[in-house]
């Protein structure tokens, strides 16, 4: 009785063992993500690339002023997309799901302020999709 319930232990070590590999292994090394990110100029181009790029398991980030497009490589293994995306509120850029606080957007520079539609004809609108 003792053999078999030692061999049964075994047995389902073995499995769960398993089972933790396969979870491993749907967490890519190298995910591309694209999401929208909300600003307006130059120096909010270098700010949401720069929070992004200091998250740990970031590979790769470009922003695209025109679009507001953010592209990623990262490494889920070490990061998830909602601690990126966090990472860039906290430095007062919006991102779906994530609104930086006002103390966030209010530290951004003032040519920065996409919330501001005076601000945005400013920049003549091409920098900036108007918020529906």
């Amino acid at each position: 009785m003792k053999k078999i319930l030692f061999i049964f232990s075994l047995f389902l070590i073995g499995f769960s063992a398993q089972a933790q590999d396969v979870k491993q292994e749907k967490k890519k090394k190298n995910a591309k993500v694209a999401f929208e990110v909300n600003g307006i100029c130059g120096m909010c181009k270098k700010r949401i690339e720069t929070a992004a790029l200091k998250t740990k398991g970031v590979k790769f980030a470009i922003w695209d002023v025109k679009s507001h497009q953010m592209n990623i490589i990262l490494d889920e293994r070490k990061t998830s997309l909602e601690t990126i995306k966090q990472n860039i509120a906290n430095v007062g850029h919006d991102v779906k799901d994530f609104i930086a606080t006002d103390e966030a957007y209010n530290s951004v520079h003032p040519c920065c302020k996409y919330r501001d539609s005076k601000i945005i004809e400013d920049h003549k609108g091409e920098l900036k999709k108007e918020k529906n």
